[in-house]
């Protein structure tokens, strides 16, 4: 059973051989080839062989397209100065105004960086087949209205301005539809959704304003044949009677939330991802300790399982913790 295998056969729900494995590396994929962040972040070929070299290594199930929230701000017209040893900082275009007019029109097909994320899916499937899963990746309404206002100004807009918070994420709706079904085009098979911001608004807000415009994206994504991963980092706790009538296939569950209670709101069908903390636990825990969590929440909530950490890996974590992480994790018949 290849990697693609084992991680379609865990969401259909069929017995895998193991857990599928995750992990969301980005710095520390880039340092492992001897890279930095800011080629990573800025050229598709050192994204693709970065995961490509730390998927071999460590027994990774899934080649992954995140590097930065920024695509499509830049396709908004945003300026990106890349870091070597941080994410990109980005402009936010309406962070002193409220003009939708001065913004681009993103396309994905000619955007640079958006363009980037789609070669590098290229990329992959032309070297990897169906060997691993392709994971690509979009920005959730909330998000990327966030990046476009900047995160204070965008929630404020929800509480005092709720049209104009509304005006944004539905334009950020319509790109992150187009550029996910160009990434879908491409060859990726599972769809990512960061909408990070989420976590920090309160349950009304969130299913009044944010919620049906991830439903839409959603449906959009699903209608084009993709799996879909929901990721908003931080404690959604609160937002659990929300998001249960997503249909999503796969959550990533931060750190800071209980996985029972994740898997007791939530359709047992949704293949929960996570969550031992990436710094306590991952950058400095130990083998033991990581394999003893990772067995543990496994036992917790049961299939449909894949084997992540609550969030990224962080750069100089030790490649036997690693190892350890992504080590074998036998499926338990549930």
């Amino acid at each position: 059973m290849n990697s693609f295998e084992r991680y379609i056969g865990m969401i259909k729900g069929e017995e895998v051989d193991f857990v599928p494995r995750t992990p969301i590396l980005m710095q520390f994929a880039a340092e492992f080839i001897g890279s930095d962040y800011a080629c990573f972040a800025s050229d598709f070929k050192s994204l693709v062989k970065s995961n490509e070299e730390c998927a071999k290594y460590f027994g990774i199930d899934q080649l992954s397209c995140i590097s930065d929230p920024y695509r499509e701000t830049h396709g908004f017209g945003s300026r990106i100065e890349y870091m070597k040893d941080a994410p990109p900082h980005s402009t936010h275009p309406l962070s002193n105004c409220n003009d939708m007019s001065q913004l681009l029109e993103p396309d994905p097909l000619k955007s640079e960086r958006m363009l980037d994320r789609i070669n590098a899916i290229k990329l992959y499937k032309a070297k990897f087949g169906d060997e691993y899963s392709v994971l690509g990746w979009i920005e959730g309404p909330a998000s990327g209205a966030a990046t476009l206002r900047d995160v204070s100004n965008f929630l404020v807009d929800l509480v005092i301005d709720e049209p104009f918070a509304c005006e944004i994420m539905d334009k950020c709706l319509k790109v992150g539809i187009a550029f996910a079904k160009a990434q879908v085009d491409a060859g990726a098979d599972t769809i990512g959704i960061g909408d990070a911001i989420a976590s920090q608004v309160p349950p009304d807000l969130y299913e009044n304003l944010i919620l049906p415009r991830e439903m839409k994206l959603i449906r959009a994504i699903k209608d084009v044949g993709a799996y879909v991963k929901l990721h908003i980092c931080g404690n959604i706790t609160h937002l659990l009677p929300g998001i249960s009538m997503l249909d999503i296939d796969i959550i990533d569950v931060d750190h800071m939330v209980n996985l029972a209670e994740v898997r007791k709101a939530l359709p047992k069908r949704i293949t929960i991802a996570g969550n031992i903390d990436p710094v306590k636990g991952v950058l400095f825990g130990t083998p033991e300790s990581i394999r003893e969590k990772i067995n543990g929440d496994y036992q917790l909530v049961g299939n449909p399982y894949m084997v992540n950490a609550g969030c990224e890996i962080p750069s100089c974590t030790p490649y036997e913790n690693l190892k350890a992480l992504c080590g074998p994790l036998p499926f338990r018949i549930c």
